[in-house]
């Protein structure tokens, strides 16, 4: 185990009813003028914006809105709401919604006091110190990003899109999240799924690690793995199930609150090969896509690296093979199963409705975004990202050592 600094000022109002707390806890932040951003209608209609406003009058906290946050969110809207964030002096976010509506909340809390382009943060040409406040009510849970300090968002260029994440240890993480299980019950059954495979993407890219003896981590790790193998298909039976919801939504905080990357180096290089996907096709949903490249990645490791693929395999899919590979292999094929039997989500770029994937496109902005040589558990050439990107293609087999 390394060296580790962990702190999480986010505080959580878990429980039905929660939402109702939302005026007091924004109180607590010192916000007095906030910018609720919200994503398509769903929330009006259902009348959930008109209770937070409510809230917010109550103990006298002057708002404006923010509303038509897209899935994939790009800079087209941040940049909107910098420009009236600054126009209406407001001094804190609040969010209402998934990871979508979230990270664009935090890319206006960067930007808003930024004399620059907010984009800056994101490329590392400027380096993030402060932030406005911000406050989340959670009603897609996947993302995580109601408990961490990480916001992904588009540019779009003359160039093609550009997706890129900007992390920082505390300053964007939410000062408070509220979260009503109750709220997630309308979601679809795809909604549902593509959210549980986000969690358990922010999971896999800490527990594939270089650092050994990192036991207390690992068993975090696999647990929470376990519990949403066990939580899902209740879900997905009884959307009304909600203990399960429950079950699902603390995992979602706990996958990206950090807890489960302490003491250990972290990969992610599964996420930038998604970001690359859905930026060149933003149709594509960022679970979707993961539930694409995260098998792929596995599959390529399974050859080239299979220790931690095969103690996966037999921790959490009781896989009962001696030889790594062979349990590596079997835990790819466990883990191919749960996701297309149990979540029913594609495998292949076919099944994400990309027949012909521009996989020189997606290596060139892969490195250039990330570097020649990326990855922490396997250093990854552009030859070794073609590959994975190619196992991505309906009936492909994974390249042996």
């Amino acid at each position: 185990m390394e060296n580790f600094t962990y702190y999480s000022p986010t505080l959580y109002e878990f429980g039905r009813g929660a939402e109702e707390k939302v005026g007091m806890l924004m109180f607590l932040t010192g916000a007095t003028r906030v910018m609720i951003v919200y994503g398509r209608n769903y929330a009006v209609k259902n009348g959930l914006i008109s209770r937070i406003s409510n809230s917010l009058d109550t103990i006298g906290i002057d708002h404006i809105d923010l509303g038509g946050v897209e899935p994939n969110p790009d800079d087209t809207l941040v940049r909107e709401g910098i420009r009236r964030g600054r126009a209406a002096h407001i001094d804190g976010l609040l969010a209402v919604g998934g990871g979508s509506a979230i990270d664009t909340a935090k890319a206006i809390a960067a930007g808003i006091g930024y004399q620059g382009d907010f984009w800056d943060f994101f490329t590392g040409k400027a380096q993030l110190r402060e932030a406005l406040p911000i406050g989340v009510v959670l009603t897609v849970p996947g993302s995580g990003s109601e408990s961490s300090g990480s916001c992904v968002i588009t540019r779009k260029g003359d160039d093609g899109p550009e997706k890129l994440s900007l992390r920082t240890d505390s300053i964007l993480k939410p000062r408070f999240a509220v979260v009503n299980p109750e709220m997630t019950v309308t979601l679809s059954a795809w909604q549902t799924a593509v959210g549980i495979i986000d969690m358990m993407s922010h999971i896999f890219e800490r527990y594939f690690s270089v650092t050994t003896r990192v036991e207390v981590s690992d068993r975090l790790a696999e647990g929470l793995i376990m519990a949403l193998i066990n939580e899902a298909p209740k879900a997905l039976a009884d959307p009304t199930d909600y203990q399960s919801r429950a079950n699902i939504e603390w995992a979602s905080s706990l996958a990206h609150c950090g807890i489960v990357g302490c003491g250990r180096r972290e990969d992610w290089v599964s996420h930038y090969m998604e970001h690359e996907i859905s930026a060149l096709y933003p149709d594509v949903a960022h679970g979707a896509g993961l539930a694409v490249v995260i098998p792929a990645w596995m599959s390529f490791m399974a050859h080239h690296k299979p220790s931690k693929v095969a103690q996966l395999g037999r921790r959490v899919f009781g896989v009962d093979e001696r030889d790594d590979r062979t349990a590596a292999i079997e835990a790819v094929a466990s883990l191919r199963a749960f996701f297309s039997a149990v979540l029913r989500m594609p495998l292949d770029f076919a099944g994400l409705g990309i027949d012909k994937p521009d996989i020189d496109t997606l290596v060139r902005h892969l490195h250039a975004n990330h570097g020649e040589s990326i990855g922490g558990y396997y250093r990854l050439s552009a030859a070794d990202t073609r590959q994975i990107y190619e196992l991505m293609l309906p009936q492909a087999k994974a390249p042996v050592e």
